[in-house]
C-alpha cells in the first residue's frame, strides 16, 4: 500500500473511489497509510441502488435494464465519480460479495471494477470463486489496487 501512495505522490496523481460491494474497504486501506492525504481525494460508499442514483447520478434506467452489478452501471459510477471528485484516477466497484444474492447469470463473486484516468475508461469483469464474503471483498480490493498501479505508472 505504501508503494501505491509513493507512486501517486511521485506522479502527482489524485485518487477517488466509489465502492458498493466492498463497503469502503479499498478507501479504508488507502487512508490507513501515512501520506495518503496527499493523494486520496474522496471515497464514497454507494451501497444501495438509491445511493448510486442520488449521489453518483447513475441513471435509474441503467440499473433497471442491466442491474447494479453490470459493466454499464460500473461505467456510469466511474464516469460520474470523476465529475464529482476531479481526481486524476477514479475507481468504481460493484458486485455480489455473497454468500447470498447470486443468480445463474450473476453468481456470487461477480464483480466489476471500473478505472478512469483522463478520458480512458477500463471496465474489468472479475469472477472470484470463493463463497466467503470477506474473501471476495479482499480479492476485489487486491485486484483494484493492481489496476490502479497499472494506470498510474
Amino acid at each position: 500500500m505504501e508503494s501505491l501512495i509513493k507512486l501517486l505522490t511521485k506522479k502527482k496523481l489524485k485518487l477517488s473511489t466509489a465502492e458498493s460491494c466492498t463497503g469502503g474497504l479499498l478507501a479504508s486501506l488507502i487512508a490507513s497509510v501515512n501520506g495518503a492525504s496527499k493523494v486520496f481525494n474522496l471515497g464514497l460508499i454507494t451501497y444501495s441502488n438509491q445511493a448510486k442514483i442520488k449521489i453518483l447520478k447513475v441513471n435509474k434506467n441503467i440499473i433497471r435494464k442491466y442491474g447494479a452489478v453490470s459493466k454499464e452501471c460500473c461505467a456510469a459510477m466511474v464516469i460520474n465519480l470523476s465529475k464529482i471528485s476531479k481526481a486524476n484516477i477514479n475507481v468504481s466497484i460493484t458486485g455480489i460479495a455473497g454468500p447470498n444474492g447470486g443468480t445463474k447469470q450473476k453468481p456470487v463473486g461477480l464483480v466489476y471494477i471500473g478505472i478512469k484516468k483522463g478520458n480512458k475508461i477500463q471496465i474489468n469483469k472479475c469472477l472470484f470463486r470463493s463463497r466467503k464474503r470477506l474473501s471476495i471483498q479482499r480479492a476485489t480490493v487486491k485486484k483494484a489496487l493492481k489496476f490502479i498501479i497499472s494506470v498510474a505508472k
